[in-house]
C-alpha cells in the first residue's frame, strides 16, 4: 500500500497531477540542485574566491554529472539532509578546491526548492485564468437563466445563474493578483552559508549572491532566510485559499446535482457498481475532498515556521512532508476545476 494518494497505483488516478508531479520529481530536484552548485561554483570563480579556471571546470563537471540516487537516501537516512553524499558524488568528477565551499545544504535544498516554486507558480496561473475563462464563457450562455437562491441551505429568493457563478469566478482574480505578489517574496536565491551570516564570503558577498540569482532566474536576498519561513508559509496558504474557493464551487455542484432539485446537468458522470443509474458528481467531491485537505496542512506549514536559532532540522524536514503535497493538491484541483465547468450542460431552474 502506497503512503500517498498521489502516488498509489489506483488511487493516483483521481488525485495525481501529472505536470505538478513533473515539476516535483526527483529529477527535476536533482538538476535545480546541480544548477545552484554550478552557479555557486561559476560565481566564486568570477570574484576570486575560487580560481577561476578551476571553477568553470568545476561547474562544466557539475552540470554533466549523473547521481547515485540509491547513496542520496543512505546519506539522507544518517545526515537528515541529501547534500553532504551529493556534494561527495560531485567531488569524484569536480575539484574540490571549487565546490560548494562556503556555501551549506539548506542553501542548496532551499534554492532547488523555489526554483520548483517558480514552475509551479507558472502551471498554477495559467490555470487559474483557464478556469476564469471558461466560467466566463459559462455566466455568458446562462448567467440571465433563473435560479434558486439558498441560505443555510433553504430555499430563499430567486436569483440568477450569474449570481451563482460569479461567486465561483470572482476570487480567482484575487488569487492571481496574490500569486504574483508572492512570487516576489518566494523566488529568491538562498545564500547563507554555515551559520545563516555569509561569513565565508567576506566582502564579496553581494556580488556572489547577485550573480548566483542571476545565473539561476531567482532575486538575490539581502541575507539569509534559513530560519525566516514566512513567505513559504504565506504561499501554502494561498495554496490553501485557491483550493477553498474551488471547492465551494464543487460543494455547489453536488448539491445543485441532487436528484429532487436538479438545477445542474453534467456529461460523464461517475458511476456506481450498485446502482447502474447513478451519475455522481466525482469531480464535484473531489474538489470538496481537496479543499479540506489544503486547509488541514496549513496547519503544518505555520508549526514549520518556528525553526529554533539559526536553523531547524524538524522544522525545515515538515516542510518537505506538507508543501508538495498542497501543490498536488492545488494543481489538481484547478485541473478537476476546469474539467467540471467543461461538462455542464445545463443550469438554473428554467
Amino acid at each position: 500500500m502506497s503512503s500517498s494518494v498521489f502516488e498509489h497505483p489506483w488511487l493516483s488516478g483521481l488525485f495525481t497531477d501529472h505536470k505538478m508531479a513533473k515539476i516535483l520529481s526527483a529529477e527535476r530536484q536533482i538538476a535545480h540542485m546541480l544548477a545552484f552548485e554550478a552557479a555557486w561554483s561559476r560565481a566564486c570563480g568570477a570574484v576570486g574566491i575560487f580560481d577561476p579556471d578551476k571553477a568553470e571546470a568545476a561547474a562544466r563537471a557539475i552540470e554533466s554529472a549523473r547521481i547515485d540516487m540509491a547513496d542520496l537516501a543512505e546519506g539522507m537516512a544518517q545526515d537528515g539532509v541529501p547534500i553532504p553524499r551529493f556534494v561527495a558524488q560531485l567531488r569524484a568528477v569536480a575539484p574540490s578546491e571549487a565546490l560548494h565551499k562556503g556555501a551549506t545544504s539548506q542553501d542548496v535544498v532551499d534554492t532547488a526548492m523555489v526554483m520548483a516554486l517558480a514552475e509551479a507558480s507558472k502551471l498554477l496561473i495559467e490555470r487559474i485564468e483557464q478556469l476564469t475563462r471558461a466560467l466566463s464563457a459559462l455566466e455568458a450562455r446562462h448567467g440571465a437563466t433563473p435560479l434558486m437562491g439558498r441560505t443555510r441551505m433553504q430555499a430563499a429568493t430567486e436569483i440568477t445563474v450569474s449570481d451563482r457563478v460569479l461567486t465561483w469566478m470572482l476570487p480567482l482574480a484575487g488569487h492571481r493578483d496574490r500569486l504574483s505578489v508572492l512570487r516576489g517574496l518566494v523566488e529568491k536565491v538562498q545564500i547563507g552559508g554555515a551559520s545563516g551570516d555569509r561569513k565565508a564570503l567576506g566582502d564579496k558577498e553581494t556580488e556572489v549572491v547577485e550573480r548566483v540569482a542571476l545565473d539561476l532566474g531567482l532575486a538575490p536576498a539581502r541575507r539569509s532566510w534559513h530560519a525566516m519561513r514566512e513567505p513559504i508559509a504565506e504561499y501554502a496558504s494561498f495554496l490553501s485559499l485557491v483550493t477553498g474557493t474551488l471547492g465551494k464551487m464543487g460543494q455547489d455542484v453536488a448539491l445543485m446535482a441532487q436528484q429532487g432539485i436538479d438545477e445542474i446537468a453534467l456529461s460523464g458522470g461517475g458511476g456506481s457498481s450498485a446502482m447502474p443509474h447513478k451519475q455522481n458528481p466525482v469531480a464535484a467531491e473531489l474538489l470538496v475532498t481537496l479543499a479540506r485537505f489544503n486547509a488541514t496542512q496549513v496547519s503544518a506549514m505555520h508549526h514549520a515556521m518556528i525553526h529554533e536559532q539559526e536553523r531547524s532540522g524538524a522544522a525545515w524536514s515538515l516542510e518537505w512532508m506538507v508543501l508538495p503535497q498542497m501543490l498536488m493538491a492545488t494543481a489538481r484541483s484547478l485541473a478537476v476545476g476546469i474539467e467540471l465547468v467543461g461538462k455542464i450542460t445545463r443550469i438554473g431552474t428554467a
